[in-house]
């Protein structure tokens, strides 16, 4: 688990990582990651009759450890079945409560990765929502946890990652949500 006091040393460590990520993905990732915001946004915006924040907010609540597709599948089938199901019942009632109406942001924690996957989602230009799950971790700090703990429900070393991928975007020129897409995407592509 990375330090939760950090240095800048450190940091400058885990933003050089994530932009050489970025240098590294092939022009197709770089293309599929900069849409990949915007294509949730409409799949959001579709599964929920034009109620995009709703959409990302189901989409967001039912995310944790689950495949892309298996959290789209789950999210269509809440909609559709006009409840949510097949996930831990704290995800099932957050989905659930922002399909009958409460905001997403009174829902989730909007200081984690499940807050930012959603801002992202409702909002693929926003300018400071990052996403750090597994894989934006282990981008920045260069090494596969697998199954080991991150320590990313932690505030401040979620945080520090956070701010690390906004260095990067600075530097690369790119919004953060766009840089941790495409960083993403080739990361869940090496070979």
């Amino acid at each position: 688990m990375i330090p939760v006091k950090d240095t800048s040393k450190q940091r400058a460590a885990y933003t050089q990582a994530i932009v050489d990520k970025w240098n590294n993905a092939t022009p197709d990732q770089k293309r599929r990651g900069r849409e990949w915001y915007t294509t949730a946004h409409e799949l959001a915006a579709e599964i929920a009759g034009g109620k995009t924040r709703k959409g990302a907010g189901v989409l967001a609540a039912l995310s944790a450890n689950k495949s892309w597709s298996e959290n789209c599948r789950l999210a269509r089938k809440a909609f559709t079945e006009g409840t949510a199901s097949g996930h831990v019942r704290d995800a099932i009632n957050k989905a659930n409560r922002i399909m009958t109406g409460t905001d997403p942001s009174e829902v989730l924690p909007m200081h984690i990765k499940t807050g930012h996957f959603y801002l992202c989602i409702a909002d693929p230009e926003n300018p400071e929502a990052v996403v750090i799950d597994r894989h934006a971790h282990d981008i920045a700090v260069g090494e596969i946890y697998g199954q080991r703990n991150r320590g990313l429900g932690t505030v401040r070393r979620y945080n520090t990652l956070a701010d690390c991928y906004r260095a990067a975007a600075q530097k690369i020129g790119e919004l953060p949500s766009k840089v941790q897409a495409v960083t993403w995407v080739a990361h869940i592509e090496r070979t």
